[in-house]
């Protein structure tokens, strides 16, 4: 499942005391309850004639998954240990669960169980603005809860963002700057807004995961524990293992696939990257580079259909339409950005001579499908239920035959012990995403309650005039800078308020404008100075951060590009006529084909280097020939079609043929690992 997660920071590991024994069975349980109700929810069943109300549905929600966040997520990363027997210093060990844990679990048990109780009572009597005392109270405990849940599943900056967010509202009115001016409101009222209100803890985020998000949060793990890691990776070590450059064609394609599962680059590049990057470096790739190419890979996750980061579905409920139609409109997107790393690495591979590993070192194609199949067969299932079934229940189907082949398949069978480990897996999963986003509401709420949101896009109109490609620039460069600070679906859900509507106003596509914004949220796992997924990538490799950083943006700089392809070309993001997108489609791949042979200095089929200056024509072809209209394609074609020719000229004349210009595998192996 792409659901992005946020940065290591404060993360707990299952060495942790905190998740062993009687805690551990609390998080089963408190999970297995959370799974129950949403299930009731999604399929009517009314179980034991109970029959929830959407609000009282998310406090309960609340009180399974963001109560679990105090357990399972420490207020500091780790203690040192009091004692130092080696001379070396302390070492760090995991932070033990405290008491002060304990008490913020049976304060948020408590607060969203007394709101849930009374949920009707709440809009009824409007407790947003006029809560008895008691229920004023709690709402500033809630707030305060969200704030630290958010702090110990996303990191300090995140938390720091949304507090101030959160406060905003009760100075809004005396701001210097007129655009930032708005409604003010005092202590109590804003506490009560956030906590029992529809557009602050509960708002449309919230709403969102708790109807939609749970079921592909637990396709995502369940996946993972019956064996589907193991199978993508040996599917895509049988089909590109043995191709030059294969060691990293294989990194690409199972850490796309993984990323279907886990959504977050950072864990991705963890759980991939010790198998891949190892056979990289082996098989003559440069570490920084090897590094690169887990990153950018990983950090493609959260953009993969059939199944997205959480930001994607956050876009439900901001753009109001069917999952399944922002699964296809990122379906070109995704297909563009990955196969412009699978060039890159080619063009990389073919420059430095490198080859694939023996066949007879690889899994044969047959078992392995043969072994695995059901796996590649519920992503299709998936697929085809989310066309013609609800986007809320088809998940939970898939899940539960999941399960089903866990309990029977021969190996890896999943007994007590396995489907116990699954089930806290999912509740932490769940826990940390539901942490993140009742967290995140805090910024909605403190955004709408002031009612500036509307000023900060007409600001923005008037700052940019009607110039589209100068809207999209501001809007890449705030979306990286946000993305440093804070998770894509917190940049997102900001963005998708302030920053949105104003580029939605000079017509540019609702889908595109979103899907805009994700993408270049994504981006700063990759680009310095953050980077925190090519950061994880080096630590792996023994490379240089800030050099695997630079490398990760220069073979995954068709994520830089694309977006603005899409933006500008909506038959890339499928809305547009048929003939139209198959159109785009197919001028986008020579697109991708040009820009990586201009970002590798190498003419992919040819086996030539390209001088500089071909290099910038190479790339304006590339970023042309996804651009619309007739003009920009036949401009792009015209360039292209001129590198081509002079390059097969140049190879003409020297009397050269494609393979020798390349150095051998051994030189290339010698000069690939020297770099």
């Amino acid at each position: 499942m792409t659901i992005e997660t946020a940065p290591p920071a404060g993360t707990a590991t299952d060495e942790s005391p905190r998740l062993n024994g009687a805690w551990r069975t609390v998080v089963v349980a408190f999970t297995i309850l959370g799974i129950l109700l949403s299930m009731n929810q999604v399929f009517f069943w009314n179980l034991f004639g109970v029959t929830l109300l959407t609000h009282a549905y998310l406090y309960y929600m609340l009180t399974c998954f963001l109560a679990m966040a105090f357990i399972i997520f420490p207020a500091t990363k780790t203690v040192p240990t009091p004692v130092d027997t080696t001379g070396a210093g302390p070492r760090p060990r995991p932070a033990a669960l405290a008491w002060y844990d304990v008490a913020l679990f049976a304060a948020t048990i408590g607060v969203t169980v007394y709101f849930g109780v009374n949920a009707e009572t709440i809009l009824n009597l409007g407790w947003d603005y006029a809560a008895p005392p008691l229920a004023a109270v709690f709402s500033v405990v809630l707030w305060g809860l969200a704030i630290e849940a958010l702090r110990r599943t996303a990191g300090s900056a995140v938390a720091v963002i949304a507090f101030l967010f959160s406060v905003y509202p009760m100075f809004s009115s005396r701001m210097p700057f007129g655009f930032l001016q708005g409604i003010s409101h005092d202590f109590r009222t804003t506490a009560q807004i956030h906590a029992v209100g529809v557009e602050g803890i509960m708002g449309l985020p919230l709403q969102t995961a708790a109807s939609i998000l749970i079921g592909f949060l637990l396709f995502g793990v369940i996946l993972r524990h019956t064996g589907g890691s193991a199978f993508f990776h040996n599917l895509a070590q049988s089909l590109f293992g043995g191709s030059r450059g294969g060691a990293a064609k294989v990194s690409v394609a199972s850490s796309a696939s993984m990323g279907m599962m886990s959504g977050s680059a950072v864990s991705n590049v963890l759980t991939t990257g010790p198998m891949t990057i190892p056979a990289m470096i082996k098989s003559g790739f440069a570490p920084r580079y090897a590094g690169a190419v887990e990153a950018t890979a990983s950090s493609g996750g959260s953009i993969t259909p059939p199944v997205m980061g959480a930001a994607a579905f956050l876009m439900i409920s901001f753009v109001g339409v069917p999952y399944k139609e922002i699964l296809i409109a990122a379906t070109i997107p995704a297909i563009l950005y990955y196969v412009g790393i699978y060039l890159q690495i080619d063009a990389y591979s073919s420059r430095k001579g490198l080859t694939g590993r023996p066949k007879s070192e690889l899994p044969r194609f047959g078992p392995v499908m043969v072994s695995g199949w059901p796996y590649l067969a519920s992503l299709l299932l998936l697929t085809a239920l989310l066309v013609v079934t609800s986007e809320t229940q088809a998940p939970f189907w898939v899940a539960g035959a999941l399960v089903i082949y866990g309990m029977v398949k021969r190996e890896g069978r999943l007994n007590p012990r396995r489907l116990m480990d699954m089930v806290f897996d999912c509740g932490k999963t769940i826990s940390e995403i539901l942490g993140i986003i009742a967290g995140v509401g805090l910024i909605v709420g403190g955004l709408n309650m002031s009612g500036v949101t509307l000023s900060l896009a007409r600001e923005l109109l008037v700052l940019v005039g009607d110039n589209v490609v100068l809207m999209l620039i501001a809007g890449a460069v705030t979306c990286f800078i946000l993305g440093m600070g804070m998770t894509v679906s917190a940049a997102y859900v900001f963005l998708a308020i302030v920053m949105v509507p104003a580029v939605v106003e000079l017509g540019i596509d609702p889908i595109a404008a979103h899907l805009f914004v994700i993408y270049w949220a994504a981006v700063s796992y990759i680009t310095p100075p953050v980077a925190l997924a090519s950061f994880a990538a080096a630590g792996i490799a023994g490379s240089d951060p800030m050099k695997t950083s630079v490398s990760a943006m220069k073979l995954g700089a068709v994520k830089y590009i694309v977006p603005f392809g899409f933006a500008l070309n909506p038959a890339l993001v499928a809305q547009a006529p048929l003939p139209e997108i198959v159109m785009a489609f197919s001028l986008s791949l020579i697109g991708v084909y040009a820009l990586a042979c201009a970002f590798e200095g190498w003419v992919l089929g040819m086996g030539r280097r390209l001088p500089m200056l071909l290099r910038v024509v190479s790339a304006v072809a590339g970023v042309s020939l996804m651009m619309p209209g007739v003009a920009a394609a036949t401009l792009g074609a015209v360039l292209l079609g001129v590198v081509l020719l002079l390059t097969f000229v140049a190879l003409r004349k020297d009397g050269q043929t494609p393979t020798a210009v390349a150095p051998t595998p051994a030189e290339g192996r010698l000069h690939s690992v020297s770099e």
